[in-house]
């Protein structure tokens, strides 16, 4: 990975709108010092397309890139669901080795720089030994997600899962979650492990992540809500979720949140699928962070998410890749934007009359969103961010003859290839030419990895 104190953009999606001629200058710790629009190159290191920041991805579970295109075979009964591709990938995850676990999060992390991610928020639940015995150092795990991270240069949100229980609330654990589980104890000890791990890296932040009504009880969460910080939580991602949180609780997963935790912008509900029109207002009204990962949400099954009353109420979102299987930022959106349409019969569902681009208007959300549940300073391009950047090849087939807004609704809704041509990260160029600096090499450790995971 290399460096550089100066970059000139010939355009870039500033806080403001589109600017010509910005020449960007970064401080030796990574973040902007000095944004300077109509201003000559220079000895500044060029990026000669469009230049948009770099978008966080709120939402990964590293391991599961391994499952991905895995897990597709019907089922002999024929009845597959989120459900039963549960039970595979319980049985997948008991195979992970720490360093099979880094090694396939390197791939992953390198994969998401090159389609123009440039923070991961790691929702981190696989802590232990096969056998559900704490590794030595009880943060193993999470400090080898943060190693890939490092090794591939990307930024990242570390959060350590809470997980306890199999069931709304406090049903006895499947066994194929015994690698996940934690009272709050050894939970604590996880997050401090994580945050000794991140201490002084300006790419790093640590936040929290219970995973879910399912896996933690209303006691474990008060315990928690008052961290000065990022908390993630699964929230409605299926129909049975809702059926049993009703059944034990008299209300409906999103609402039993609102009304017994003080959500607020620090919250990020990740999915939250299956809402009422109530719910999907004061959810908005709260100021958290609905965190959708639409490629994953189709591939499972899930549903679709009720983007026109969240936006409607003001409601704030991000994107993330989930399972990964998709690893483009651009995929997300598309993906977000055109299931809408297929439920409500409509075109750019997305957009305003302030600004009747859908690419634009859904970039613009999930840089902000992702941006307020990461825990760190990114998502724009402006002094005192991190200066992550995104260079999209104007000359690409995909985009050639587009500037500007209409420029991102080519990105986000024209063909399969990958216009992103050089990514920075932390002021750090990552991505060249389209491929990750250090591609081969992870790439081989990687699939050194898969031999194993598949024998």
């Amino acid at each position: 990975m290399t460096s550089a104190r100066e970059f000139w953009a010939a355009r870039a999606l500033l806080p403001g709108g589109w600017a010509e001629a910005v020449r960007i200058a970064v401080d030796p710790a990574g973040d902007i010092a000095a944004v300077t629009p109509g201003t000559p190159a220079g000895a500044a290191r060029r990026l000669s397309g469009h230049v948009v920041p770099g978008v966080p991805n709120l939402h990964s579970h590293a391991f599961q890139r391994a499952m991905a295109g895995g897990a597709e075979r019907r089922s002999p009964a024929g009845q597959d669901s989120f459900w039963t591709w549960r039970e595979t990938m319980y049985r997948f995850v008991g195979r992970f080795s720490p360093e099979d676990a880094e090694a396939v999060a390197a791939q992953l992390y390198a994969e998401l720089l090159e389609h123009g991610f440039t923070c991961v928020a790691e929702f981190h639940y696989l802590h232990h030994q096969p056998d559900g015995t704490p590794y030595d150092d009880i943060a193993e795990m999470a400090k080898r997600h943060l190693a890939a991270a490092r090794r591939a240069g990307i930024g990242i949100a570390m959060l350590p899962s809470l997980y306890r229980h199999g069931g709304i609330f406090g049903k006895e654990p499947h066994a194929g979650q015994r690698r996940f589980l934690n009272d709050l104890d050894g939970f604590g000890r996880i997050v401090e492990g994580a945050r000794a791990a991140a201490a002084g890296d300006r790419q790093a932040s640590v936040g929290l992540a219970p995973h879910s009504l399912r896996a933690v009880t209303p006691d474990m969460l008060r315990a928690i809500a008052g961290f000065d910080g990022p908390i993630h939580l699964h929230a409605a991602e299926q129909p049975k979720e809702v059926e049993e949180c009703l059944a034990a609780t008299g209300a409906r997963p999103v609402r039993w949140l609102l009304d017994n935790l003080p959500l607020d912008s620090r919250w990020c509900l990740i999915h939250a699928t299956h809402m009422d029109e109530g719910e999907a207002a004061d959810l908005a009204k709260s100021g958290a962070v609905a965190g959708l990962c639409p490629t994953t949400e189709a591939s499972l099954g899930d549903g679709i998410f009720p983007l026109p009353a969240f936006l409607r109420e003001g409601g704030r979102f991000g994107i993330g890749t989930d399972s990964h299987v998709g690893t483009s930022p651009a995929f997300e959106l598309r993906q977000l934007e055109t299931t809408q349409r297929l439920r409500d019969h409509a075109r750019a569902v997305a957009t305003a009359e302030q600004n009747p681009h859908p690419g634009r208007t859904l970039l613009d959300a999930a840089l902000a969103g992702g941006a307020q549940v990461s825990g760190r300073r990114i998502g724009a391009i402006a002094p005192g961010m991190r200066a992550d950047l995104v260079e999209l090849d104007d000359t690409h087939p995909l985009l050639l003859g587009r500037e500007g807004d209409a420029l991102l609704d080519a990105w986000v809704f024209s063909g399969q290839g990958n216009p992103v041509r050089r990514v920075v990260c932390g002021g750090k160029v990552v991505v060249e030419a389209g491929r990750h600096v250090d591609a081969m090499a992870i790439r081989d450790e990687f699939g050194n990895a898969m031999r194993r995971l598949l024998a």
